[in-house]
């Protein structure tokens, strides 16, 4: 077992226990297909660990020999997400088994953090308190972001956490990161294709548009509108083939 370990709060055979035992300790958070969160507690610290999914036999040599694996990337994206002043729960430790043929399982650790909601309410409850509000910080966060070279590929709604800060302000938090580029500059279609994925909603783009526009002065308010759109039209059509196509493949299995 390979281990990386920053916070001398916590103690590393602790860490190791919990690890080793995962399947049986620990309180269920999210209990996914592919991967699985729990949380642990350390002296009153909430540790969150992720497990993430076995990989293929392709992927277990790529990721010994070839790639970082997704706990890896994740644990190194985290620390230059604040190195950038972006919000990120802390990162702990990642870990990683592996025997001769390459990775069995990995593991990122960070600081558990409570917060009030995520993007997905945001889309999913158009009346949700101070709606408009929070979608504008959040749209001027996404903004940031793309001031800072960082292009995060899961843009998505169930990845940004928000906490409430004091009244009408609120705090942005990046999760599930291990697919992230990191550019010296973006470019506009970079910067519009980064926020297809956050919803199908047209007035919600319509905000972000005009709250974008804000910001970034080299493109009117009506060309970041057609262009964000557009990008988000592409994505939901893609979206849905590929599920027709996943429904297909499936149907020709059983």
């Amino acid at each position: 077992m390979d281990i990386i370990y920053t916070n001398k709060i916590v103690d590393q055979n602790q860490i190791k226990i919990f690890i080793s035992d995962f399947k049986n300790k620990g309180e269920d958070f999210v209990l996914g297909q592919r991967n699985q969160i729990k949380l642990f507690d350390v002296k009153g610290l909430i540790l969150n660990i992720k497990s993430f999914k076995i990989p293929n036999l392709i992927n277990k040599i790529a990721y010994k020999y070839f790639r970082k694996s997704k706990a890896k990337r994740s644990f190194e994206f985290a620390t230059i997400l604040l190195e950038k002043g972006i919000g990120t729960p802390k990162p702990i430790a990642y870990y990683e088994n592996f025997n001769w043929l390459g990775l069995l399982d990995s593991y990122y650790v960070s600081e558990h953090l409570e917060t009030e909601l995520t993007f997905r309410e945001l889309v999913e409850i158009p009346d949700y308190p101070d709606h408009e509000n929070i979608l504008r910080q959040f749209t001027h966060f996404t903004f940031q972001l793309h001031e800072k070279g960082v292009e995060f590929l899961d843009h998505s709604p169930g990845n940004t956490l928000i906490k409430k800060r004091e009244a009408g302000i609120y705090d942005f938090f990046l999760v599930d990161l291990n697919r992230m580029n990191f550019h010296s500059q973006m470019t506009f279609e970079q910067r519009m294709k980064n926020c297809s994925r956050l919803t199908p909603k047209k007035e919600m783009i319509a905000i972000m548009s005009n709250e974008y526009a804000k910001y970034y002065s080299q493109q009117s308010e009506e060309v970041i509108f057609k262009k964000m759109w557009f990008e988000t039209q592409d994505f939901q059509e893609r979206f849905v083939k590929k599920k027709r196509l996943k429904k297909k493949l499936k149907f020709w299995k059983a």
